[in-house]
């Protein structure tokens, strides 16, 4: 800005002192004065107090107006082997200010992690980057209603960036095409079947019944179906066929040897044993 206060329009002229800014202890930029002559004994004073505003505006508002985000930040921000200052520092540097809690979402999707990011999050923060098979969503506020039709997603509940991410990646889990988006803390004791070994759910008698049903992908969905309603009338609506055809799939279901489901018991197993084989299969 020149001296009147009016924006500079023509090229920059040699700097008269200049004072690095520093953020956690790392030169992240720099504030100069351009004045000419010699410099003013108070110059070094003014840029010290301009360097001290312009960190702590990087560090509330962040560097970037985009909401794709360096992998290994945002890697660095979830990962559970992070200390907290090191976690808090990527923070930082992805615009979250410390004051501000940080919702993880998990995403899968044909659509890049970024984009999905703009539509859950219009106004900032929100961060976003692929992160192994899936995508990572960092953001102050979430609006379920903006996933996309095709997307997946899970949410995480916790405070602590580190242990939202598990849980996101659990209710990811769970995300069908019939509920594509799934909150941790909606999940309640279902969640628990995700802290099982796969090699303690493969021995299962229930999850190899559920297996021989998933060779027939017309008898897993009328399954799984009658499962998430629990009425053979609703499945047969959401499935758009008559009730004496669910009827005759669900008898042949049950000539599966592990599968009896004649009584809640075993529609309770059977439920049960599908969302465990879904797991194991994720």
């Amino acid at each position: 800005m020149s001296p009147d206060g009016t924006q500079v329009s023509g090229p920059p002229s040699p700097a008269s002192t200049t004072v690095p800014i520093i953020l956690d202890e790392e030169e992240i930029g720099a504030v100069w004065l351009e004045r000419p002559g010699s410099p003013n004994p108070l110059d070094e004073v003014l840029l010290d107090r301009l360097a001290i505003a312009a960190a702590a505006a990087v560090e509330r508002y962040g560097p970037a107006h985009t909401t794709m985000a360096d992998p290994a930040l945002v890697e660095l921000v979830v990962s559970s082997d992070s200390d907290e200052a090191a976690r808090a520092r990527a923070l930082r540097l992805l615009g979250f200010a410390a004051d501000l809690p940080v919702h993880v979402i998990a995403v899968r999707s044909q659509l890049p992690p970024d984009r999905i990011g703009g539509l859950v999050r219009p106004a900032r923060p929100v961060k976003a980057a692929p992160l192994a098979d899936v995508g990572v969503i960092l953001a102050a506020a979430i609006d379920p209603a903006g996933f996309p039709a095709d997307v997946h997603a899970g949410i995480g509940a916790a405070e602590s960036p580190g242990r939202s991410w598990r849980q996101a990646r659990t209710a990811l889990c769970f995300a069908t095409p019939r509920e594509p988006v799934i909150r941790y803390d909606d999940l309640g004791a279902p969640a628990l079947l995700a802290e099982i070994s796969p090699d303690t759910s493969r021995d299962n008698t229930d999850v190899a019944a559920i297996v021989r049903v998933a060779g027939n992908p017309e008898d897993l969905e009328t399954l799984d179906a009658c499962c998430t309603t629990g009425s053979q009338r609703w499945a047969a609506s959401l499935l758009h066929l008559y009730h004496s055809s669910v009827a005759r799939r669900l008898e042949q279901i049950g000539t599966t040897p592990g599968i009896e489901l004649a009584d809640p018991t075993g529609q309770l197993r059977a439920r049960i044993a599908l969302t465990a084989w879904r797991l194991l299969n994720d």
